[in-house]
Parts: structure tokens; sequence; C-alpha cells
């Protein structure tokens, strides 16, 4: 196998409750100040999932498995989106049952879709495998089911010429006010192992801010952390889906809003209308992180 390489923020961080629908399992509620945000659950909106490095089939994967499974009971995500290492070690046939099917079956049988970018552990034949629905493709975009929003998978670890030009014009024509970017490698993360990429920073940044992007997805650090508003986007970063670097967050860089860094996470999402909300849920379904982002709006005149 290859090794390969904004906004107005309302966020609250919480590790509080499931606050989600009536009778949801109840923790210890959070201080005043940090209390949770609930997601609205509303018919009409855009529910989605964030997973990233977490094909390692372990126990561990398979229990934040069955929170997504338990999550999707009383709040019908339609798909997720996965920000790279999507699957660890060998990638054969049988390997993709027990390191993605089995984990996540119940998601499958529920009819959830999972849409795949590529990370540095994952070789490039993926985007031919049926449940990531990348159609034989190594970085591709789609409009999402509900909402006016529009998913953009990159390939973080080949960001050739052609990818650029690609997602410059993909960006610049997509008509959906919702433009949500994905791929493995950060450009804002506060990891002690890898941190921000600053070579493709100086690439994509300008990208995102020229087109009114208002929130990035990746993974790479293997823990969650939400960024603090670089130049009005937020950034997130999901990876510690399957694996977990304890310890890893640097609380002195300046970047991190919320970091957690002692078991796995997924991010639960959705939108409706202007607004992203959000919640971060561990392996033992405590909801670590929470809050909601404002689409930025472009520019008047």
């Amino acid at each position: 196998m290859r090794l390969r390489r904004h906004v107005l923020a309302c966020v609250v961080a919480a590790a509080a409750l499931y606050a989600l629908a009536p009778g949801s399992r109840a923790q210890a509620p959070a201080p005043a100040a940090q209390a949770a945000v609930k997601l609205p659950n509303r018919a009409s909106s855009l529910k989605f999932a964030v997973l990233g490095d977490f094909g390692t089939g372990s126990r561990q994967q398979r229990e934040l498995g069955a929170e997504m499974a338990k999550l999707l009971k009383i709040f019908p995500f339609e798909l997720v989106i996965t920000v790279g290492d999507n699957i660890y070690g060998a990638e054969r046939p049988q390997d993709m049952k027990r390191k993605f099917e089995e984990p996540y079956k119940a998601l499958l049988d529920g009819g959830v879709k999972f849409y795949a970018s590529l990370g540095n552990h994952d070789e490039r034949f993926q985007s031919k495998y049926p449940l990531f629905n990348m159609d034989g493709k190594t970085y591709y975009s789609f409009k999402a089911p509900k909402e006016d929003v529009r998913f953009i998978a990159l390939e973080s670890d080949y960001l050739d010429p052609k990818q650029v030009a690609w997602l410059e014009k993909e960006l610049a024509s997509a008509g959906e006010r919702w433009k949500i970017p994905y791929f493995h490698h950060p450009l804002y993360s506060s990891g002690d192992k890898h941190g921000s990429n600053l070579n493709l920073r100086t690439v994509l940044e300008p990208l995102f801010l020229a087109n009114d992007v208002s929130v990035v997805f990746t993974g790479h650090d293997h823990f969650y952390e939400r960024v603090k508003p670089q130049k009005d986007i937020v950034y997130f970063v999901v990876g510690s889906g399957g694996q977990l670097r304890r310890g890893n967050i640097d609380r002195k860089s300046g970047l991190s809003a919320m970091g957690f860094d002692t078991d796995l996470a997924f991010l639960a999402a959705e939108i409706d209308g202007d607004q992203l909300f959000f919640n971060t849920i561990s392996r033992t379904g405590a909801v670590v992180d929470a809050g909601v982002i404002e689409r930025r709006k472009p520019a008047r005149p």
C-alpha cells in the first residue's frame, strides 16, 4: 500500500446531552455558558455526517459506527462525507467488508450513502468502489438531495494544476448557496503530528474566499478540532473515526475553538436555509461540541 499526501460562527462548545429529540439520552448538563445547540431535525432540512480516518476494523471503530446507527434512528441523515483514510492496511474485498461494510452495515441498510474523498493511506482504486459513490473519480462534486448545497470532494494528495483548474471552475459555476469542500489534509490544524498544511492553504484558501465558502471539512490529524474562523471560514478536522492520537492537540496554537483528542468522534450536521447546525458525538454518545454556522453572503458591490 502506498503512503500518499468561514462566516459568523455562533458556536457554543458542549460536553452535554444528545439534544436532538424527546426521549434522547440525557447526560449531565453543561455549564450555563456552554449549553448544547440542538439540531432542529426538521423534515425538509439536509442532514449529513462527517467521518474521517476510520477504516481500521477495530472494536472502537465498530462502537463509533454503532453510535452513528443510534443517531440515525432519531436524526435520519441521508449521507456521510468522508475526509480520507477510509481504509488502513490491506484493501482486498474482505478488508473492505471488515473495515467498512460491517462497521456501517446499519447505515448502509438504512439507505445512507457514503461519498468518499481519498487520504494518504488510500489507494486510488477506491474511487471505483461502488459504496464510496465516487464514480471512478478521485475528485468530484455533487448536489445534495435537499437544500441548496453542493459538496466538493478533493484529492489533497495530488493537488495538481488540472485539479486546481477544475476546482476554480467548479466553485465559480456552482449555483448553490452552500459550497462545501471536503478533503484529507487540513489547511488549519493544531495537530502536533501533522498540523496545518501551508502549501495547500496557499493554493486553496484564496479560491474558498473568492467563492464564499463558509465551512470546510478535513481529517488527517487523529482527533476532532473546530478551528477559530479564519478569514470568516470555519474549518473542521474530523480525523478520529477509527484512529486516535491522544493528547495531540497543541493547546497553545491559538487556532483551536474546540478540540477533543481523548476518544473517537464523528460530526452530525443539518443545513436549514442559511444555517448549518452541528453536533460532534464521541464513541460513548457524548456531544463534545455543538453550534451553528451562518452562511457567508457575497459582498455587495
